[in-house]
Protein backbone atom coordinates (compact mmCIF):
# COMPACT_ATOMS: atom_id res chain seq x y z
CA UNK A 1 0.00 0.00 0.00
CA UNK A 2 1.60 3.32 -0.63
CA UNK A 3 2.47 4.94 2.32
CA UNK A 4 2.10 8.66 1.21
CA UNK A 5 -2.29 7.86 0.78
CA UNK A 6 -2.96 10.39 3.44
CA UNK A 7 -0.49 12.90 2.31
CA UNK A 8 -2.22 16.07 2.63
CA UNK A 9 -1.20 19.20 0.96
CA UNK A 10 -1.35 23.12 1.65
CA UNK A 11 -4.29 24.97 -0.36
CA UNK A 12 -2.08 26.94 -2.50
CA UNK A 13 0.28 23.37 -3.54
CA UNK A 14 -3.30 22.09 -5.31
CA UNK A 15 -2.46 21.66 -9.22
CA UNK A 16 -6.49 23.09 -9.60
CA UNK A 17 -6.41 22.88 -13.66
CA UNK A 18 -5.32 19.26 -13.03
CA UNK A 19 -7.92 18.43 -10.74
CA UNK A 20 -10.26 20.22 -12.94
CA UNK A 21 -9.23 18.51 -15.98
CA UNK A 22 -9.94 15.03 -14.23
CA UNK A 23 -13.28 15.65 -12.00
CA UNK A 24 -14.77 17.50 -15.44
CA UNK A 25 -18.64 16.47 -15.53
CA UNK A 26 -18.27 13.52 -12.76
CA UNK A 27 -19.98 13.72 -9.16
CA UNK A 28 -17.25 14.75 -6.95
CA UNK A 29 -16.80 13.83 -3.25
CA UNK A 30 -14.91 16.37 -1.23
CA UNK A 31 -15.30 15.24 2.23
CA UNK A 32 -14.20 16.92 5.23
CA UNK A 33 -12.87 16.60 8.85
CA UNK A 34 -13.70 19.20 10.59
CA UNK A 35 -12.10 20.71 13.34
CA UNK A 36 -11.58 24.15 15.09
CA UNK A 37 -8.89 25.14 12.69
CA UNK A 38 -7.12 23.63 10.68
CA UNK A 39 -9.62 21.64 8.31
CA UNK A 40 -8.60 18.90 5.78
CA UNK A 41 -10.57 17.59 2.93
CA UNK A 42 -10.14 15.05 0.06
CA UNK A 43 -11.38 14.82 -3.23
CA UNK A 44 -13.01 11.45 -4.64
CA UNK A 45 -14.93 10.26 -7.42
CA UNK A 46 -14.83 6.19 -6.26
CA UNK A 47 -14.11 4.64 -3.08
CA UNK A 48 -11.03 3.04 -4.09
CA UNK A 49 -9.42 6.12 -5.22
CA UNK A 50 -7.89 9.52 -3.10
CA UNK A 51 -7.00 12.07 -5.97
CA UNK A 52 -5.94 14.52 -3.55
CA UNK A 53 -5.92 15.50 -0.03
CA UNK A 54 -5.60 19.39 1.08
CA UNK A 55 -5.07 21.09 4.38
CA UNK A 56 -6.25 24.61 5.08
CA UNK A 57 -6.87 27.12 8.05
CA UNK A 58 -10.22 28.08 8.77
CA UNK A 59 -11.98 31.02 8.73
CA UNK A 60 -8.64 32.35 6.97
CA UNK A 61 -8.17 30.31 3.81
CA UNK A 62 -12.35 29.40 3.49
CA UNK A 63 -13.23 31.85 1.31
CA UNK A 64 -10.10 31.17 -1.24
CA UNK A 65 -10.73 27.19 -1.35
CA UNK A 66 -14.72 28.33 -1.90
CA UNK A 67 -13.67 30.61 -5.17
CA UNK A 68 -11.29 27.25 -6.55
CA UNK A 69 -14.65 24.57 -5.53
CA UNK A 70 -16.63 27.27 -7.60
CA UNK A 71 -14.32 26.80 -10.59
CA UNK A 72 -14.24 23.17 -10.74
CA UNK A 73 -16.00 21.96 -13.84
CA UNK A 74 -17.58 18.95 -12.13
CA UNK A 75 -21.47 17.52 -12.47
CA UNK A 76 -22.08 17.97 -8.42
CA UNK A 77 -20.38 17.91 -5.68
CA UNK A 78 -21.58 16.33 -1.90
CA UNK A 79 -19.70 17.05 1.06
CA UNK A 80 -19.97 14.65 3.12
CA UNK A 81 -19.01 15.68 7.05
CA UNK A 82 -19.14 14.19 10.82
CA UNK A 83 -21.30 16.62 13.21
CA UNK A 84 -18.45 18.16 15.13
CA UNK A 85 -20.42 20.51 17.27
CA UNK A 86 -20.81 23.98 15.60
CA UNK A 87 -17.17 23.99 14.33
CA UNK A 88 -18.25 23.06 10.60
CA UNK A 89 -21.60 25.13 10.67
CA UNK A 90 -20.12 28.09 8.67
CA UNK A 91 -17.98 26.38 6.20
CA UNK A 92 -21.39 24.34 5.62
CA UNK A 93 -23.22 27.47 5.04
CA UNK A 94 -20.92 28.25 2.80
CA UNK A 95 -20.77 25.11 0.80
CA UNK A 96 -24.71 25.28 0.76
CA UNK A 97 -23.98 29.14 -1.11
CA UNK A 98 -22.17 27.36 -3.88
CA UNK A 99 -24.55 24.70 -4.50
CA UNK A 100 -23.07 21.89 -2.70
CA UNK A 101 -25.42 18.62 -1.53
CA UNK A 102 -24.42 18.57 2.73
CA UNK A 103 -24.41 14.75 3.78
CA UNK A 104 -23.97 13.75 7.39
CA UNK A 105 -21.49 10.72 8.17
CA UNK A 106 -21.33 9.01 11.99
CA UNK A 107 -18.63 9.64 13.59
CA UNK A 108 -18.92 6.15 15.46
CA UNK A 109 -18.77 4.78 11.45
CA UNK A 110 -15.59 6.62 11.02
CA UNK A 111 -14.12 5.56 13.91
CA UNK A 112 -15.16 1.87 13.33
CA UNK A 113 -13.73 2.02 9.98
CA UNK A 114 -10.22 3.25 11.01
CA UNK A 115 -8.82 -0.60 10.61
CA UNK A 116 -11.34 -1.75 7.80
CA UNK A 117 -9.63 -0.60 4.51
CA UNK A 118 -5.73 -0.71 5.53
CA UNK A 119 -5.47 -2.89 8.29
CA UNK A 120 -4.15 0.01 10.45
CA UNK A 121 -5.96 1.52 14.01
CA UNK A 122 -4.57 4.56 13.32
CA UNK A 123 -6.93 7.94 12.44
CA UNK A 124 -5.91 11.25 11.83
CA UNK A 125 -7.21 14.14 9.71
CA UNK A 126 -6.17 13.17 6.19
CA UNK A 127 -7.32 9.62 7.22
CA UNK A 128 -10.54 10.64 8.52
CA UNK A 129 -11.21 12.97 5.99
CA UNK A 130 -10.67 9.55 3.59
CA UNK A 131 -12.75 7.65 5.88
CA UNK A 132 -15.74 9.95 5.98
CA UNK A 133 -15.64 10.00 1.58
CA UNK A 134 -15.59 6.19 0.79
CA UNK A 135 -18.37 5.76 3.85
CA UNK A 136 -20.43 8.27 2.15
CA UNK A 137 -19.46 6.87 -1.24
CA UNK A 138 -20.50 3.66 0.06
CA UNK A 139 -23.54 4.71 1.17
CA UNK A 140 -23.28 5.13 4.93
CA UNK A 141 -24.47 8.90 5.15
CA UNK A 142 -27.52 10.94 4.96
CA UNK A 143 -28.45 14.10 4.05
CA UNK A 144 -28.12 16.97 6.41
CA UNK A 145 -30.90 18.64 6.84
CA UNK A 146 -30.67 22.09 8.29
CA UNK A 147 -33.16 22.98 11.51
CA UNK A 148 -35.80 25.38 10.38
CA UNK A 149 -35.49 28.94 12.15
CA UNK A 150 -38.21 27.91 13.93
CA UNK A 151 -36.46 25.00 15.98
CA UNK A 152 -33.39 27.19 16.53
CA UNK A 153 -35.25 29.66 18.39
CA UNK A 154 -36.58 26.80 20.40
CA UNK A 155 -33.26 25.54 20.67
CA UNK A 156 -32.19 28.48 21.66
CA UNK A 157 -34.48 28.79 24.58
CA UNK A 158 -33.78 25.50 25.75
CA UNK A 159 -29.95 26.50 26.16
CA UNK A 160 -30.42 29.79 27.44
CA UNK A 161 -32.82 28.00 30.26
CA UNK A 162 -30.28 25.35 30.33
CA UNK A 163 -27.64 28.28 31.25
CA UNK A 164 -29.22 30.10 33.99
CA UNK A 165 -30.59 26.61 35.48
CA UNK A 166 -27.01 25.41 35.72
CA UNK A 167 -26.20 28.75 37.39
CA UNK A 168 -28.96 28.50 39.80
CA UNK A 169 -28.17 24.87 40.93
CA UNK A 170 -24.66 25.83 41.71
CA UNK A 171 -24.89 29.09 43.40
CA UNK A 172 -28.15 26.95 45.59
CA UNK A 173 -25.47 24.56 46.12
CA UNK A 174 -23.25 27.32 47.80
CA UNK A 175 -26.06 28.81 49.90
CA UNK A 176 -26.51 25.39 51.59
CA UNK A 177 -23.07 24.77 52.31
CA UNK A 178 -22.40 28.26 53.74
CA UNK A 179 -25.81 28.43 55.77
CA UNK A 180 -24.81 25.22 57.48
CA UNK A 181 -22.29 26.74 58.66
CA UNK A 182 -23.89 29.96 59.65
CA UNK A 183 -27.23 29.36 59.71
CA UNK A 184 -27.78 25.59 59.88
CA UNK A 185 -31.76 25.27 61.16
CA UNK A 186 -32.96 27.57 58.26
CA UNK A 187 -33.28 24.90 55.69
CA UNK A 188 -35.28 22.26 58.36
CA UNK A 189 -38.26 24.79 58.82
CA UNK A 190 -38.09 26.29 55.18
CA UNK A 191 -37.16 25.52 51.58
CA UNK A 192 -34.39 27.03 51.04
CA UNK A 193 -34.88 27.91 46.93
CA UNK A 194 -37.87 30.19 47.90
CA UNK A 195 -38.34 33.63 46.76
CA UNK A 196 -39.64 34.36 50.21
CA UNK A 197 -36.11 32.75 52.58
CA UNK A 198 -33.79 34.34 49.46
CA UNK A 199 -35.29 37.72 50.20
CA UNK A 200 -34.70 37.35 53.20
CA UNK A 201 -31.18 36.68 53.30
CA UNK A 202 -30.36 39.05 50.22
CA UNK A 203 -32.02 41.28 52.99
CA UNK A 204 -30.15 40.71 55.89
CA UNK A 205 -27.56 38.19 55.07
CA UNK A 206 -27.01 36.90 58.26
CA UNK A 207 -29.85 35.32 61.35
CA UNK A 208 -27.54 37.72 63.87
CA UNK A 209 -28.85 40.58 61.30
CA UNK A 210 -32.70 39.02 61.42
CA UNK A 211 -32.15 38.37 65.32
CA UNK A 212 -31.47 42.60 65.55
CA UNK A 213 -34.23 43.50 63.03
CA UNK A 214 -36.98 41.00 63.50
CA UNK A 215 -39.89 43.23 62.95
CA UNK A 216 -38.68 44.18 59.69
CA UNK A 217 -37.88 40.32 58.51
CA UNK A 218 -41.27 39.33 59.82
CA UNK A 219 -43.35 42.10 57.56
CA UNK A 220 -40.48 41.01 54.52
CA UNK A 221 -41.67 37.29 54.72
CA UNK A 222 -45.50 38.02 55.55
CA UNK A 223 -45.20 40.10 52.08
CA UNK A 224 -43.57 37.48 50.56
CA UNK A 225 -45.39 35.46 47.96
CA UNK A 226 -43.42 32.40 47.34
CA UNK A 227 -42.09 29.52 49.26
CA UNK A 228 -43.66 30.67 52.75
CA UNK A 229 -46.56 28.89 53.46
CA UNK A 230 -48.45 30.30 56.27
CA UNK A 231 -47.91 32.59 59.75
CA UNK A 232 -46.26 29.43 61.42
CA UNK A 233 -43.58 29.00 58.94
CA UNK A 234 -42.53 32.35 59.18
CA UNK A 235 -42.60 32.86 63.23
CA UNK A 236 -40.75 29.54 62.73
CA UNK A 237 -38.26 30.72 60.38
CA UNK A 238 -37.48 34.05 62.64
CA UNK A 239 -37.62 31.61 65.69
CA UNK A 240 -34.70 29.82 63.95
CA UNK A 241 -32.64 32.98 63.82
CA UNK A 242 -33.33 33.48 67.30
CA UNK A 243 -31.72 30.24 68.53
CA UNK A 244 -29.39 29.27 65.86
CA UNK A 245 -26.36 27.50 66.71
CA UNK A 246 -24.49 28.91 63.48
CA UNK A 247 -20.54 30.48 63.56
CA UNK A 248 -21.65 34.21 63.76
CA UNK A 249 -20.78 35.47 60.54
CA UNK A 250 -18.24 38.43 59.61
CA UNK A 251 -18.88 41.20 57.37
CA UNK A 252 -17.53 39.80 54.50
CA UNK A 253 -19.14 36.30 54.94
CA UNK A 254 -22.50 38.00 55.40
CA UNK A 255 -22.18 40.08 52.21
CA UNK A 256 -21.42 36.79 50.63
CA UNK A 257 -24.26 35.18 51.29
CA UNK A 258 -26.73 38.23 50.52
CA UNK A 259 -24.73 38.40 47.12
CA UNK A 260 -25.66 34.99 46.67
CA UNK A 261 -29.35 35.11 47.46
CA UNK A 262 -29.36 38.57 44.93
CA UNK A 263 -28.26 35.33 42.52
CA UNK A 264 -30.32 33.18 43.05
CA UNK A 265 -33.31 35.75 42.82
CA UNK A 266 -31.71 37.68 39.60
CA UNK A 267 -31.45 33.55 38.01
CA UNK A 268 -34.99 32.51 39.65
CA UNK A 269 -36.97 35.33 38.02
CA UNK A 270 -34.98 34.56 34.54
CA UNK A 271 -36.41 30.42 34.95
CA UNK A 272 -39.65 31.61 35.09
CA UNK A 273 -39.69 34.10 32.08
CA UNK A 274 -38.16 31.27 30.11
CA UNK A 275 -40.47 28.64 31.42
CA UNK A 276 -43.46 31.12 30.48
CA UNK A 277 -41.90 31.83 26.93
CA UNK A 278 -41.29 28.15 26.70
CA UNK A 279 -45.68 27.27 27.34
CA UNK A 280 -46.37 30.13 24.99
CA UNK A 281 -44.30 28.37 22.44
CA UNK A 282 -45.63 24.89 23.70
CA UNK A 283 -49.55 26.30 22.81
CA UNK A 284 -48.35 26.65 19.44
CA UNK A 285 -47.84 23.66 18.47
CA UNK A 286 -50.61 21.04 18.51
CA UNK A 287 -48.37 18.13 18.95
CA UNK A 288 -46.04 19.62 21.97
CA UNK A 289 -49.12 20.58 23.31
CA UNK A 290 -50.41 17.28 23.31
CA UNK A 291 -47.51 15.72 25.03
CA UNK A 292 -47.21 19.31 27.16
CA UNK A 293 -49.78 17.76 29.03
CA UNK A 294 -49.27 15.05 30.39
CA UNK A 295 -45.18 14.95 30.32
CA UNK A 296 -44.63 18.92 31.33
CA UNK A 297 -44.31 21.57 28.54
CA UNK A 298 -40.51 22.17 28.72
CA UNK A 299 -39.98 18.26 28.20
CA UNK A 300 -42.22 18.38 25.49
CA UNK A 301 -39.61 21.22 23.77
CA UNK A 302 -36.90 19.94 24.33
CA UNK A 303 -38.09 16.78 23.13
CA UNK A 304 -39.37 18.58 20.06
CA UNK A 305 -36.15 20.73 19.27
CA UNK A 306 -33.54 17.42 19.61
CA UNK A 307 -35.55 14.78 18.19
CA UNK A 308 -38.33 16.68 15.72
CA UNK A 309 -42.02 15.63 15.91
CA UNK A 310 -42.76 11.64 16.85
CA UNK A 311 -44.76 12.15 13.73
CA UNK A 312 -41.67 11.84 11.79
CA UNK A 313 -41.12 8.22 12.86
CA UNK A 314 -43.22 5.12 11.60
CA UNK A 315 -43.26 3.55 14.82
CA UNK A 316 -42.64 4.23 18.91
CA UNK A 317 -39.32 1.70 18.98
CA UNK A 318 -37.88 4.18 16.37
CA UNK A 319 -38.76 6.75 18.09
CA UNK A 320 -36.99 5.10 21.09
CA UNK A 321 -33.57 4.93 19.05
CA UNK A 322 -33.57 8.02 17.93
CA UNK A 323 -33.52 9.27 22.04
CA UNK A 324 -30.56 6.60 22.35
CA UNK A 325 -33.02 4.21 24.55
CA UNK A 326 -32.90 1.40 22.29
CA UNK A 327 -30.98 -1.95 24.01
CA UNK A 328 -27.50 -3.21 23.14
CA UNK A 329 -26.09 -6.07 24.36
CA UNK A 330 -22.11 -7.55 24.48
CA UNK A 331 -22.54 -11.53 24.06
CA UNK A 332 -20.32 -14.29 23.27
CA UNK A 333 -19.89 -17.78 23.41
CA UNK A 334 -20.98 -18.55 27.12
CA UNK A 335 -20.07 -14.99 28.25
CA UNK A 336 -23.81 -13.02 28.29
CA UNK A 337 -23.43 -9.68 29.07
CA UNK A 338 -25.97 -6.97 30.39
CA UNK A 339 -28.53 -5.45 27.88
CA UNK A 340 -27.24 -1.47 28.08
CA UNK A 341 -28.96 1.47 26.92
CA UNK A 342 -26.64 3.13 23.40
CA UNK A 343 -27.18 6.11 24.23
CA UNK A 344 -26.71 7.20 20.93
CA UNK A 345 -29.31 10.05 20.50
CA UNK A 346 -28.94 13.48 22.31
CA UNK A 347 -28.28 13.15 25.96
CA UNK A 348 -30.71 16.88 26.47
CA UNK A 349 -33.05 14.58 25.24
CA UNK A 350 -32.60 11.56 27.82
CA UNK A 351 -32.21 14.37 30.74
CA UNK A 352 -35.45 15.94 30.47
CA UNK A 353 -36.90 12.39 29.65
CA UNK A 354 -35.14 10.99 32.91
CA UNK A 355 -36.42 13.96 35.26
CA UNK A 356 -39.71 13.23 33.70
CA UNK A 357 -39.73 9.54 35.02
CA UNK A 358 -38.70 10.73 38.26
CA UNK A 359 -41.77 12.81 38.39
CA UNK A 360 -44.16 10.08 37.24
CA UNK A 361 -42.78 7.65 39.94
CA UNK A 362 -43.67 9.86 42.28
CA UNK A 363 -47.01 10.95 41.12
CA UNK A 364 -48.16 8.09 39.36
CA UNK A 365 -49.62 5.16 41.40
CA UNK A 366 -49.03 2.84 38.41
CA UNK A 367 -45.74 3.94 37.34
CA UNK A 368 -44.60 3.71 41.29
CA UNK A 369 -45.85 0.09 41.54
CA UNK A 370 -44.02 -1.40 38.44
CA UNK A 371 -40.94 0.85 39.22
CA UNK A 372 -40.62 -0.88 42.87
CA UNK A 373 -42.06 -4.29 41.35
CA UNK A 374 -38.51 -3.70 39.38
CA UNK A 375 -36.51 -2.39 41.66
CA UNK A 376 -37.40 -5.64 44.28
CA UNK A 377 -36.71 -8.17 41.26
CA UNK A 378 -33.79 -6.94 40.12
CA UNK A 379 -32.50 -5.32 43.91
CA UNK A 380 -28.72 -5.52 42.92
CA UNK A 381 -29.20 -3.14 40.09
CA UNK A 382 -29.49 0.50 40.85
CA UNK A 383 -32.28 1.92 40.88
CA UNK A 384 -31.21 3.83 38.20
CA UNK A 385 -31.82 1.35 36.49
CA UNK A 386 -35.56 0.75 36.99
CA UNK A 387 -35.90 5.02 36.09
CA UNK A 388 -33.96 3.94 32.37
CA UNK A 389 -36.64 1.35 32.21
CA UNK A 390 -39.52 3.95 32.87
CA UNK A 391 -38.20 6.08 30.66
CA UNK A 392 -38.11 3.30 28.11
CA UNK A 393 -42.18 3.45 28.48
CA UNK A 394 -42.65 6.97 28.80
CA UNK A 395 -40.41 6.94 24.81
CA UNK A 396 -43.47 4.46 23.62
CA UNK A 397 -46.42 6.35 25.26
CA UNK A 398 -44.83 10.01 23.89
CA UNK A 399 -45.12 8.60 20.43
CA UNK A 400 -48.83 7.59 20.45
CA UNK A 401 -49.59 11.14 22.71
CA UNK A 402 -48.33 12.47 19.84
CA UNK A 403 -50.73 11.15 17.45
CA UNK A 404 -53.86 12.07 19.53
CA UNK A 405 -53.92 8.96 22.30
CA UNK A 406 -54.57 10.35 25.61
CA UNK A 407 -51.85 9.42 28.27
CA UNK A 408 -53.16 6.13 30.28
CA UNK A 409 -50.22 4.52 32.36
CA UNK A 410 -52.29 1.57 33.01
CA UNK A 411 -51.62 0.73 29.31
CA UNK A 412 -48.09 0.42 29.48
CA UNK A 413 -47.71 -2.14 31.86
CA UNK A 414 -49.57 -5.61 32.88
CA UNK A 415 -51.66 -4.15 36.02
CA UNK A 416 -52.74 -8.14 36.97
CA UNK A 417 -49.01 -8.50 37.13
CA UNK A 418 -48.68 -6.19 39.40
CA UNK A 419 -52.18 -7.25 41.46
CA UNK A 420 -53.84 -4.06 40.38
CA UNK A 421 -57.31 -4.06 38.86
CA UNK A 422 -57.70 -3.52 35.21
Amino acid sequence: MNKHRYQAKELQQIDWERLGREVAGQRLVFSVDVAKENFCGAFLVSPQETLVTLKWRHPQQTDALGAYLRALPCSQIEVPLEPSGTYGDSLRGLLRGLGCEIYRVSPKRVHDAAEVYDGVPSLHDAKAAYLIGRLHLEGASQPWREAPAERREQQALIAELDLYQGEHRRNLNRLEALLARHWPELDRVAELNGAGVLRLIAAFGAPQAVREARAEAEVLLHHARRGIANPAQVTAILDSAEASLGLPCTAGERHLLQVLAGELLRTRKAILALQRRIVAQVNQDPVLRRIGQSFGKTTALVLGTTLGSPLDYPDPHAYLKAMGLNLKERSSGQHKGRLKITKRGPGRARHYLFLCAMRFVQKDAVIRAWYRRKVDRDGRLPRYNALVAVMRKLGLAIWHVARGAPFDSRKLFDLKSLGMAA
